[in-house]
């Protein structure tokens, strides 16, 4: 192609015409930031990572634990803040489900479409277990302390 567009220049039969200034750029892609779930998902998430942390700190009550956590807080505020603020670009048209919606519809996943029932479950599956076993660690620390 460019080898072409190189032979039609040297000939002189090719013409340069300048860019028009009122032309739209055009994006061929949507930019959608919106990971299709609503956001009281995410806080219920993140609310049960933080009750890990929260359980498992007092538990185990030690000055010398007070750093790890605190790292491991900061993580989690990362790790749901930063998709938080590239949801929120300027590009960005789509808004994340409501619940209502979110009933309704449900979401699309790569192997078909998952009801509201089915994909809360996938992803509060793990959160959810990690408070019960922050909560059964606990129980255990107490029994044996």
């Amino acid at each position: 192609m460019s080898h072409s567009i190189h032979d039609l220049i040297a000939r002189g039969d090719a013409r340069i015409v300048e860019h028009p200034a009122a032309a739209p750029v055009r994006h061929q892609i949507e930019a959608d930031r919106n990971f299709g779930l609503p956001t009281t998902l995410y806080g219920v998430t993140i609310a049960c990572y933080l009750g890990f942390l929260v359980i498992v700190g007092s538990a185990f009550a030690n000055p010398l634990l007070a750093i790890p956590l605190a790292i491991i807080v900061l993580l989690v505020v990362a790790a749901f803040g930063v998709p938080a603020i590239w949801t929120r670009l300027r590009d960005n048209r789509s808004q994340p489900q409501t619940l209502g919606e979110f009933e309704t519809r449900g979401i699309m996943t790569n192997t078909g479409r998952l009801s509201a029932r089915d994909a809360t479950t996938q992803v509060l599956v793990l959160p959810v277990l990690l408070v019960v076993w922050g909560i059964a660690i606990a129980v255990i620390a107490a029994i044996v302390g």
